[in-house]
């Protein structure tokens, strides 16, 4: 009888705010089903209702009182009056927000409230008794329709759904990985065993296997589909080729550890050829840029080589028949190419990221070993993706760190879905929903304030529309041009052994010079030297930074005075470059850059007159220039 009265108290309180609550599913009018649908979902919801009566019966005695007050509570956050924006500001003052200290103040009333029930219910929520039954409602709930008209379309898609409906572990595994995009379980299931049958992996290790279903519930309709290519076709070809990366050890040090959640977010939304291309660029051309700070990890390329440049006409340079992503290296671009950039690079490595777009603006939110982080834009505030604004995301990857506590969260999730409640606002921080519901939200806020798990600040916004030097304590970047000796010290230098400044001559007479052979192998703003991806060489990058040009002095020893051809082992980006060496003071040589791609090749054969003795090169860039790394010159005598 008491159980009966608390639902009718958050039951009429629900009424109230049902109309201030986002649903979880799409305005849309839904197409209409098929017989065969009809039939199917009517099984479905049979299916429902039995669940839906055991769950009910199973739930404990509440407290009345107790839970009308912390609803209240709740309640009043909606009713908040919405701040103004006298100034038109683009980014205006966000209503539900830690920013608003009316809002604070609600919310902090409303967790006090929320912490009473939640010990009450805790026994309840902390027990695995009602765990799969509860994962089956909330699937069935979701996704009763969209499975009758996906199983309506032939055997082999219902095969795919009857799959699921009758393996109660994985309907666990779906719904505590967050079930899937647009409720589109047939597809991700079929995509989820399309990647099974291609590995073996994702069937017999744990880790692999909640990476393959992870990102089938992220991306059900595929990811990128080339013309030709099924969805299942098109995200198993990304899954192997993440795999291989994995296994060929060319992915990030954390990526086995990332969490099945986590994994949804591996796979850009970019084709699998820009991501392959970006992984292979960034380890021959900025490999320093592998080693930094998780917070800049990667995605450092978008401030070191694509400048802001507005109103570039795209393609750059059409006859190349280069994708896009190689194109935003020729001239760099705003907001949008940059954050194309910077996700496809941390993507590349298997630091999972997402778009973080605001009003008028691009930018990208990324994983980190310390949480997740939004990068080149405004705070989680003001950001927002497939309907969710960033802070409803933000404090999920926080509350999901702590997995034992998180489940309590799904629980009380999924009983709201047994009551039939509507979902706290997912574009309105913490307002609205169901009993149930709401008290999933403030478990969460619970959880990281319990753990003391702090929100990472954001980083890059000072680059979000320039691109000017700035310092930042998360990477090594410094605000100076690197002229003075104490302003060089600040740059992180190589460690160099006398190998790596050894000139060498082989048999035939070629002579080596490893970039490192110089008179100073120290780092500036300008010039890097820096280890090469596998750390088994040096190389130089030379790179946009900074107001003037350096030179870099090598002493070459030579048997007999004559002409030398000499090459430079290079790789670039960008095209038409070209750096200039100056032999002995005197004479001065072009030396024309090919556009390699990303890989390492040699430059064209300058022959130069050089003298018996000791030769003095000195290699320079002209400003403005564009990022080239070197890993070696040589000399080759003409015979």
């Amino acid at each position: 009888m008491k159980q009966q009265k608390i639902i009718s108290v958050f039951s009429a309180a629900v009424v109230v705010l049902t109309g201030l609550c986002q649903v979880s599913t799409a305005a849309k009018k839904p197409e209409p089903l098929t017989p065969q649908g009809a039939k199917l979902l009517a099984t479905y919801t049979t299916t429902l209702a039995a669940l839906k009566k055991e769950i009910v019966a199973s739930l404990p005695p509440m407290d009345a009182k107790k839970s009308a007050t912390y609803f209240a509570a709740h309640g009043a956050i909606a009713k908040l009056p919405k701040l103004p924006n006298p100034q038109g500001l683009k980014i205006a003052p966000v209503t539900f927000s830690a920013g608003n200290p009316a809002y604070a103040e609600a919310q902090a009333n409303a967790l006090l409230a929320a912490r009473a029930v939640l010990k009450e219910v805790e026994p309840f929520l902390n027990s695995q008794k009602m765990h799969a039954q509860l994962a089956k409602c909330a699937l069935l709930t979701a996704g009763a329709r969209e499975m009758a008209a996906f199983a309506s379309l032939g055997e082999e898609e219902k095969a795919y759904v009857d799959l699921l409906l009758g393996d109660d572990k994985l309907i666990v595994d779906v719904m505590e990985l967050g079930g899937a995009y647009q409720n589109k379980y047939g597809q991700a299931v079929r995509n989820y065993k399309a990647i099974q049958k291609a590995s073996k992996n994702a069937v017999d290790k744990e880790f692999f296997r909640l990476w393959a279903l992870a990102s089938s519930l992220e991306h059900p309709d595929g990811n990128h589909v080339p013309e030709g290519k099924t969805a299942p076709e098109a995200i198993t070809e990304f899954y192997l080729n993440y795999e291989k990366a994995y296994l060929n050890k060319e992915l990030d040090p954390a990526f086995p550890t990332l969490t099945g959640w986590d994994c949804r977010f591996l796979f850009p939304f970019r084709p699998l050829e820009s991501v392959t291309w970006m992984r292979k660029m960034i380890r021959n051309y900025r490999p320093d840029h592998m080693k930094l700070d998780y917070r800049w990890r990667y995605c450092r390329i978008v401030k070191t080589d694509v400048p802001y440049t507005s109103s570039v006409s795209r393609p750059v340079r059409p006859d190349l028949n280069l994708s896009s992503m190689q194109d935003f290296f020729l001239e760099g671009g705003i907001c949008g190419p940059r954050a194309f950039t910077g996700r496809a690079a941390t993507h590349a490595f298997g630091i999972p990221s997402r778009p973080a777009p605001q009003t008028g603006h691009a930018a990208i939110s990324h994983w980190t070993p310390d949480g997740w982080v939004t990068v080149f834009g405004a705070h989680w505030t003001h950001n927002h993706f497939r309907g969710q604004c960033g802070l409803d995301f933000e404090l999920e990857s926080r509350a999901r760190r702590k997995p034992e506590e998180y489940t309590q969260v799904h629980r009380a999730n999924w009983l709201g879905d047994a009551f039939g409640e509507p979902i706290v606002a997912r574009m309105q921080f913490g307002v609205g929903g169901g009993f149930w519901k709401s008290l999933a939200h403030y478990k969460k806020l619970a959880i990281v304030e319990d753990a003391e798990l702090k929100e990472l600040e954001s980083v890059g916004a000072e680059f979000a529309e320039s691109n000017e030097p700035a310092i930042s304590p998360n990477s090594d970047w410094i605000e100076e041009d690197g002229s003075s000796e104490k302003k060089e010290k600040e740059f992180p230098q190589v460690d160099l052994t006398e190998a790596d400044k050894t000139i060498t001559t082989d048999k035939n007479g070629v002579i080596t010079i490893p970039v490192a052979a110089c008179s100073k192998p120290e780092s500036t703003e300008k010039i890097r030297f820096m280890k090469s991806f596998d750390e088994k060489f040096v190389q130089l990058h030379y790179n946009l930074a900074g107001n003037r040009p350096e030179l870099r002095s090598y002493t070459v020893t030579l048997p007999e005075a004559g002409t030398y051809n000499f090459t430079a082992t290079v790789v670039t980006v960008t095209v038409d470059r070209s750096f200039t060496i100056r032999a002995n003071r005197r004479n001065m040589h072009e030396v024309a850059v090919p556009y390699t791609l990303g890989e390492w090749m040699e430059t064209q054969p300058v022959p130069m007159e050089l003298k018996a003795g000791k030769n003095k090169l000195q290699l320079t860039l002209k400003a403005p220039n564009k990022g080239l790394s070197i890993r070696c010159f040589t000399l080759t005598p003409v015979k």
